[in-house]
């Protein structure tokens, strides 16, 4: 088994080396790689799947309960100043690996049939390949040096995928937007990074962690450097973990292929944020302020992203806001001490919404065969409907996701869901009410999405919805500077004219009067999600809590843990889980009114409400302050800056030159090359100098 542990640096590796590989062949020998896809995509595919067979070997070996491996050698040194690279692997290390390889092995799956007529399929799936290698070489990481560097290379590869379509506007406003956002929170984490080093003297997780608290006990280091130094560290994961207020990239991240859309939201940018939290748990465990803000951040950004997910007609747009929510469970997990439930939702969360986003992939691609490649059209719910009788395989494992996002048991995300309320109300009432409260949103939002999508009537012909949809998206175009976000769907415009296929074959969209199941490729890797979708929650229930047994927090010992786990109230449980499930079982209903049985009329409620209604659909207009604030606001500064630029540092300049030519154009009037004149130029100068001196 020690021979798995010397080898684990393989698991980064694979994956970087079918990148290689084929970005080499890309650039070489483009034509020759291009026409070799299919090897290409098996290359990349089977590289991933040896990494996910490797990473089960390592998670095995730690339940079995091997000791935490590390190996290093030293990267740099200048005098006392030493700095290691390498690897280690303990029980989070593990458990994250598994996550990232088998998500982002499905995915590579799923992608041979949803971008199989794209003429980038060879490079995308070189981006996909590079993206999973940078997040396993995050997981792997020993210190927070080499994990930033891997942050970094995770946000390049987001930057690439998101603007994979960047001969599309939205696509590359979208990726510029997510990279900008993203500069923010790094900038922070690396202002962090070096002032814990400062005050530390170290980038070891734990040793920083200590010395932290050790230096504010004795009062070395003031409590608010620390305050301060924590919260810097916790802007990068605020950014990459789409946390208030940097949440707003994440949404417009959508214009990517759908397969990134659901890598980045499961498995990759989104979890890295908070796998950097509780890598960074030593350190933040010693600042009860930072912890505070971390749980109020989290609990804050649930709610934004329910409410605002409420109103979203665009499928994909609805799941972005979804994650949003999720993500802030997580971190409100953290923020209150409950290390290892966050973690398990993390866990569970990356299976259900990873199923969830490829199941909208296969939506899209199933209405682009009635609507065309139209965007607005292929992902608005408002012309979807009846499609589970078209698509059982994508409607049953979307309903399966819906259970499990919206906390109902024996599904996967009503246990990790559960134990994240149950800690937030032993910490703090109000954070508690806020997760129940978006918990009961999120069941709403979720059967909205759901019963609009597959039951009812097939709406994909209605000329009077499709003219309403063109007017309205229209209107946006020509009222907005940009052109609007709408995700792409499974094909671009043009792409079978360039890849060479013909209308008339298997894969033709926008010629069929009804949607069809997706290939065999998309709809796999949909069922093999659904079973950890249901299942894999059973591993941490108050009965038997075997996570947490496994995860823990780096201050307790498995004794604490398991003491605490006897000590478990299960009245307690019964109360607690029978208030969430309730309150999910009444947004479920009202979902059902609404939008099944027509027994309520939304858009009346709607009308009623419109302030409130428009600051939903708006998304609390951040993105519209931020436009105004940032955008123009930098705008304008930079006109100013530029007219400084040009009247006074450039009119500075030009005086000179004026004043250069002006004196240089009157001094050479007086070079006239006759000794009496410069004589009289010498008496003049003597002269003058004389009665200057004389007079004072």
């Amino acid at each position: 088994m020690e021979v798995i542990y010397q080898y684990a640096w393989l698991i980064p590796v694979l994956p970087l080396l079918g990148a290689m590989l084929v970005g080499l062949g890309l650039i070489s020998l483009n034509q020759v790689t291009n026409r070799l896809r299919q090897l290409n995509a098996v290359l990349i595919i089977s590289l991933m799947g040896i990494a996910m067979g490797l990473s089960f070997a390592l998670l095995w070996s730690q339940i079995q309960g091997h000791a935490p491996y590390l190996r290093t050698l030293e990267w740099a040194s200048a005098g006392n100043f030493h700095l290691s690279m390498g690897y280690t692997v303990d029980n989070l290390t593990a458990l994250m690996l598994v996550i990232v390889t088998t998500v982002a092995f499905l995915v590579m799956v799923y992608t041979d049939g949803y971008m199989a007529h794209d003429p980038g399929y060879v490079r995308f799936y070189a981006y996909l390949s590079l993206f999973g290698s940078s997040m396993l070489g995050l997981v792997v990481s020993p210190n927070l040096v080499q994990i930033y560097i891997f942050w970094e290379l995770v946000g390049m590869c987001s930057y690439l995928l998101v603007g994979f379509w960047y001969d599309r506007k939205a696509a590359a406003d979208a990726c510029q937007k997510a990279f900008v956002t993203n500069r923010v929170g790094d900038f922070g984490l690396l202002l962090g990074i070096l002032g814990l080093f400062w005050a530390t003297g170290s980038f070891e997780f734990d040793v920083m962690g200590d010395r932290l608290g050790e230096l504010v006990a004795t009062g070395s280091l003031s409590n608010m450097l620390a305050i301060l130094f924590a919260i810097l560290v916790f802007l990068g994961p605020v950014a990459k973990s789409a946390q208030f207020p940097l949440h707003v990239w994440l949404p417009d991240a959508m214009e990517g292929p759908t397969p990134i859309s659901a890598l980045i939201h499961a498995a990759t940018m989104v979890a890295a944020g908070v796998f950097l939290v509780a890598r960074m748990y030593p350190v933040f465990e010693h600042v009860p302020a930072a912890m505070n803000t971390i749980a109020f951040t989290g609990a804050f950004t649930a709610f934004l992203g329910a409410t605002i997910a409420m109103t979203q007609n665009d499928i994909k747009k609805g799941l972005a806001y979804s994650t949003i929510s999720q993500l802030g469970y997580m971190v409100m997990a953290m923020g209150v001490g409950a290390y290892s439930a966050g973690l398990f939702h993390l866990m569970t969360h990356a299976y259900f919404k990873a199923m969830l986003f490829l199941g909208s992939g296969s939506v899209i691609h199933g209405m682009e065969a009635v609507v065309g490649h139209d965007p607005v059209l292929a992902q608005d719910m408002r012309l979807m409907g009846g499609l589970r009788k078209y698509m059982p395989a994508t409607a049953i494992t979307f309903l399966i996701g819906c259970l499990a996002i919206s906390g109902i048991p024996p599904f996967a995300g009503f246990w990790s869901k559960d134990e994240i309320l149950s800690a937030a109300f032993a910490a703090n009432p109000l954070l508690w009410f806020v997760g129940w409260l978006t918990a009961g949103i999120t069941a709403f939002y979720m059967f909205r999405m759901y019963f609009s999508t597959f039951e009812g009537g097939f709406r994909g012909k209605n000329e009077k919805i499709i003219a309403k949809l063109k007017e309205s998206a229209q209107t946006i175009l020509v009222e907005s500077e940009a052109v609007p976000n709408f995700g792409p769907g499974a094909m671009k415009q043009g792409e079978l004219a360039a890849t060479g296929e013909h209308h008339h074959d298997d894969h033709s969209h926008g010629h069929s009067d009804s949607p069809h199941e997706s290939p065999w490729t998309m709809t796999l890797p949909l069922m093999v999600l659904a079973i950890p979708s249901i299942l894999i929650g059973l591993v941490g229930t108050p009965f038997g809590n075997y996570f947490e047994e496994f995860i823990f927090s780096p201050n307790e010992t498995l004794t604490e843990v398991m003491e605490k786990a006897a000590e478990v109230d299960l009245n307690e449980f019964y109360i607690m889980a029978g208030g969430s499930v309730a309150i999910s079982i009444v947004g479920i209903s009202l979902a059902c009114l609404m939008y099944l049985w027509g027994k309520i009329d939304a858009d009346a409620i709607a009308a009623k409400i419109k302030p409130l209604y428009n600051l939903s659909l708006n998304k609390w207009y951040f993105d519209d302050i931020y436009h105004r604030v940032f955008v123009m606001g930098l705008r304008r500064l930079a006109r100013q800056v530029m007219e400084v630029d040009f009247r006074v540092v450039d009119g500075a300049v030009n005086l000179t030159g004026f004043f250069t030519l002006v004196s240089g154009e009157g001094l050479k009037y007086f070079e006239n090359g006759r000794a009496q004149f410069y004589a009289l130029i010498v008496f003049g100068a003597v002269l003058g100098l004389v009665i200057f001196f004389g007079v004072t």
